[in-house]
């Protein structure tokens, strides 16, 4: 059973993650971190807390400033990462969230969405959160012979829209194209063993939505109600429910597993309503 064990062990691997300081970017980082990699946590925000956290739990750790809407900023903290650490081995692009500005409601009906808040929200998840880091990380795993693994963060929103979001449904579902496109692309031109997938959250409570899903005393709007009824684990999702999925493509136990995007949702895509 040990033996079969080994086969998710990430020791040796350096994992990148953007978005490393938010409420899941954090979460899947503590995780790789207790499989074996070293974390590089890169973030818009200051990252040093979470990094702490990281390192007092016996991880190796380390913080750095990324803006993934800037393919500058992203070339400059990668070359810091190959300074410090000499290779990355796991890229997850934890990067994305929505606004409110770009999200319908009885004040903001469809017809006036501003088009600055739908291109923001659309960059941010597909451009900023997939596509540029890939680009200019996915540049350097190429080059390893023992390849490497791309983590991209889609939703359930990308396999049925959700209501109110159509920015946000509209990049997530070109966040689970690209993820495929890329998948095929860098096994058949670069590098056969440098994989790249996706996992696709069902309803956890963020900063980005949870205005959306619970009212100020904590208790469900309707919306919220809604997405619990049609959940059959008739709950949210943890952040740390996300890990296994993730050390598992993150290592050698997916090792032929490439361009796929995995449901963490409680059975919400499952449940047909009846």
């Amino acid at each position: 059973m040990k033996e079969n064990l080994k086969m998710f062990s990430l020791e040796g691997k350096t994992a990148v993650i953007t978005g490393g300081a938010g409420v899941l970017g954090s979460a899947i980082a503590r995780g790789l971190g207790k499989a074996g990699a070293k974390i590089v946590l890169c973030d818009i925000v200051n990252a040093n807390k979470v990094v702490k956290q990281l390192q007092g739990q016996g991880i190796t750790a380390k913080g750095y400033y990324i803006n993934v809407m800037d393919i500058e900023k992203i070339k400059f903290c990668r070359d810091e990462v190959i300074r410090d650490f000499g290779r990355v081995d796991i890229l997850l692009n934890a990067a994305g969230g929505n606004t409110k500005g770009a999200t319908t409601s009885e004040e903001l009906k469809f017809f006036d969405l501003p088009l600055s808040a739908l291109e923001k929200v659309v960059g941010l998840n597909l451009f900023g959160g997939a596509v540029l880091p890939s680009q200019v990380f996915g540049k350097i795993m190429v080059e390893n012979k023992e390849g490497g693994s791309i983590i991209n963060i889609s939703s359930m929103s990308a396999f049925c829209p959700l209501t109110k979001v159509s920015g946000y449904s509209a990049a997530k579902a070109a966040v689970s194209n690209f993820t495929q496109w890329l998948a095929v692309h860098f096994a058949q031109e670069y590098n056969k063993k440098l994989r790249v997938n996706a996992i696709a959250p069902g309803f956890f409570l963020t900063t980005q939505n949870r205005f959306l899903l619970t009212n100020e005393d904590g208790s469900l709007t309707p919306r919220g109600e809604t997405i619990i009824a049609h959940t059959p684990m008739d709950k949210f999702g943890d952040p740390e429910d996300l890990i296994g999925a993730c050390v598992w493509l993150a290592s050698d136990a997916s090792k032929f597993v490439t361009g796929i995007i995995i449901p963490i949702d409680g059975g919400f895509s499952a449940f047909s309503g009846v």
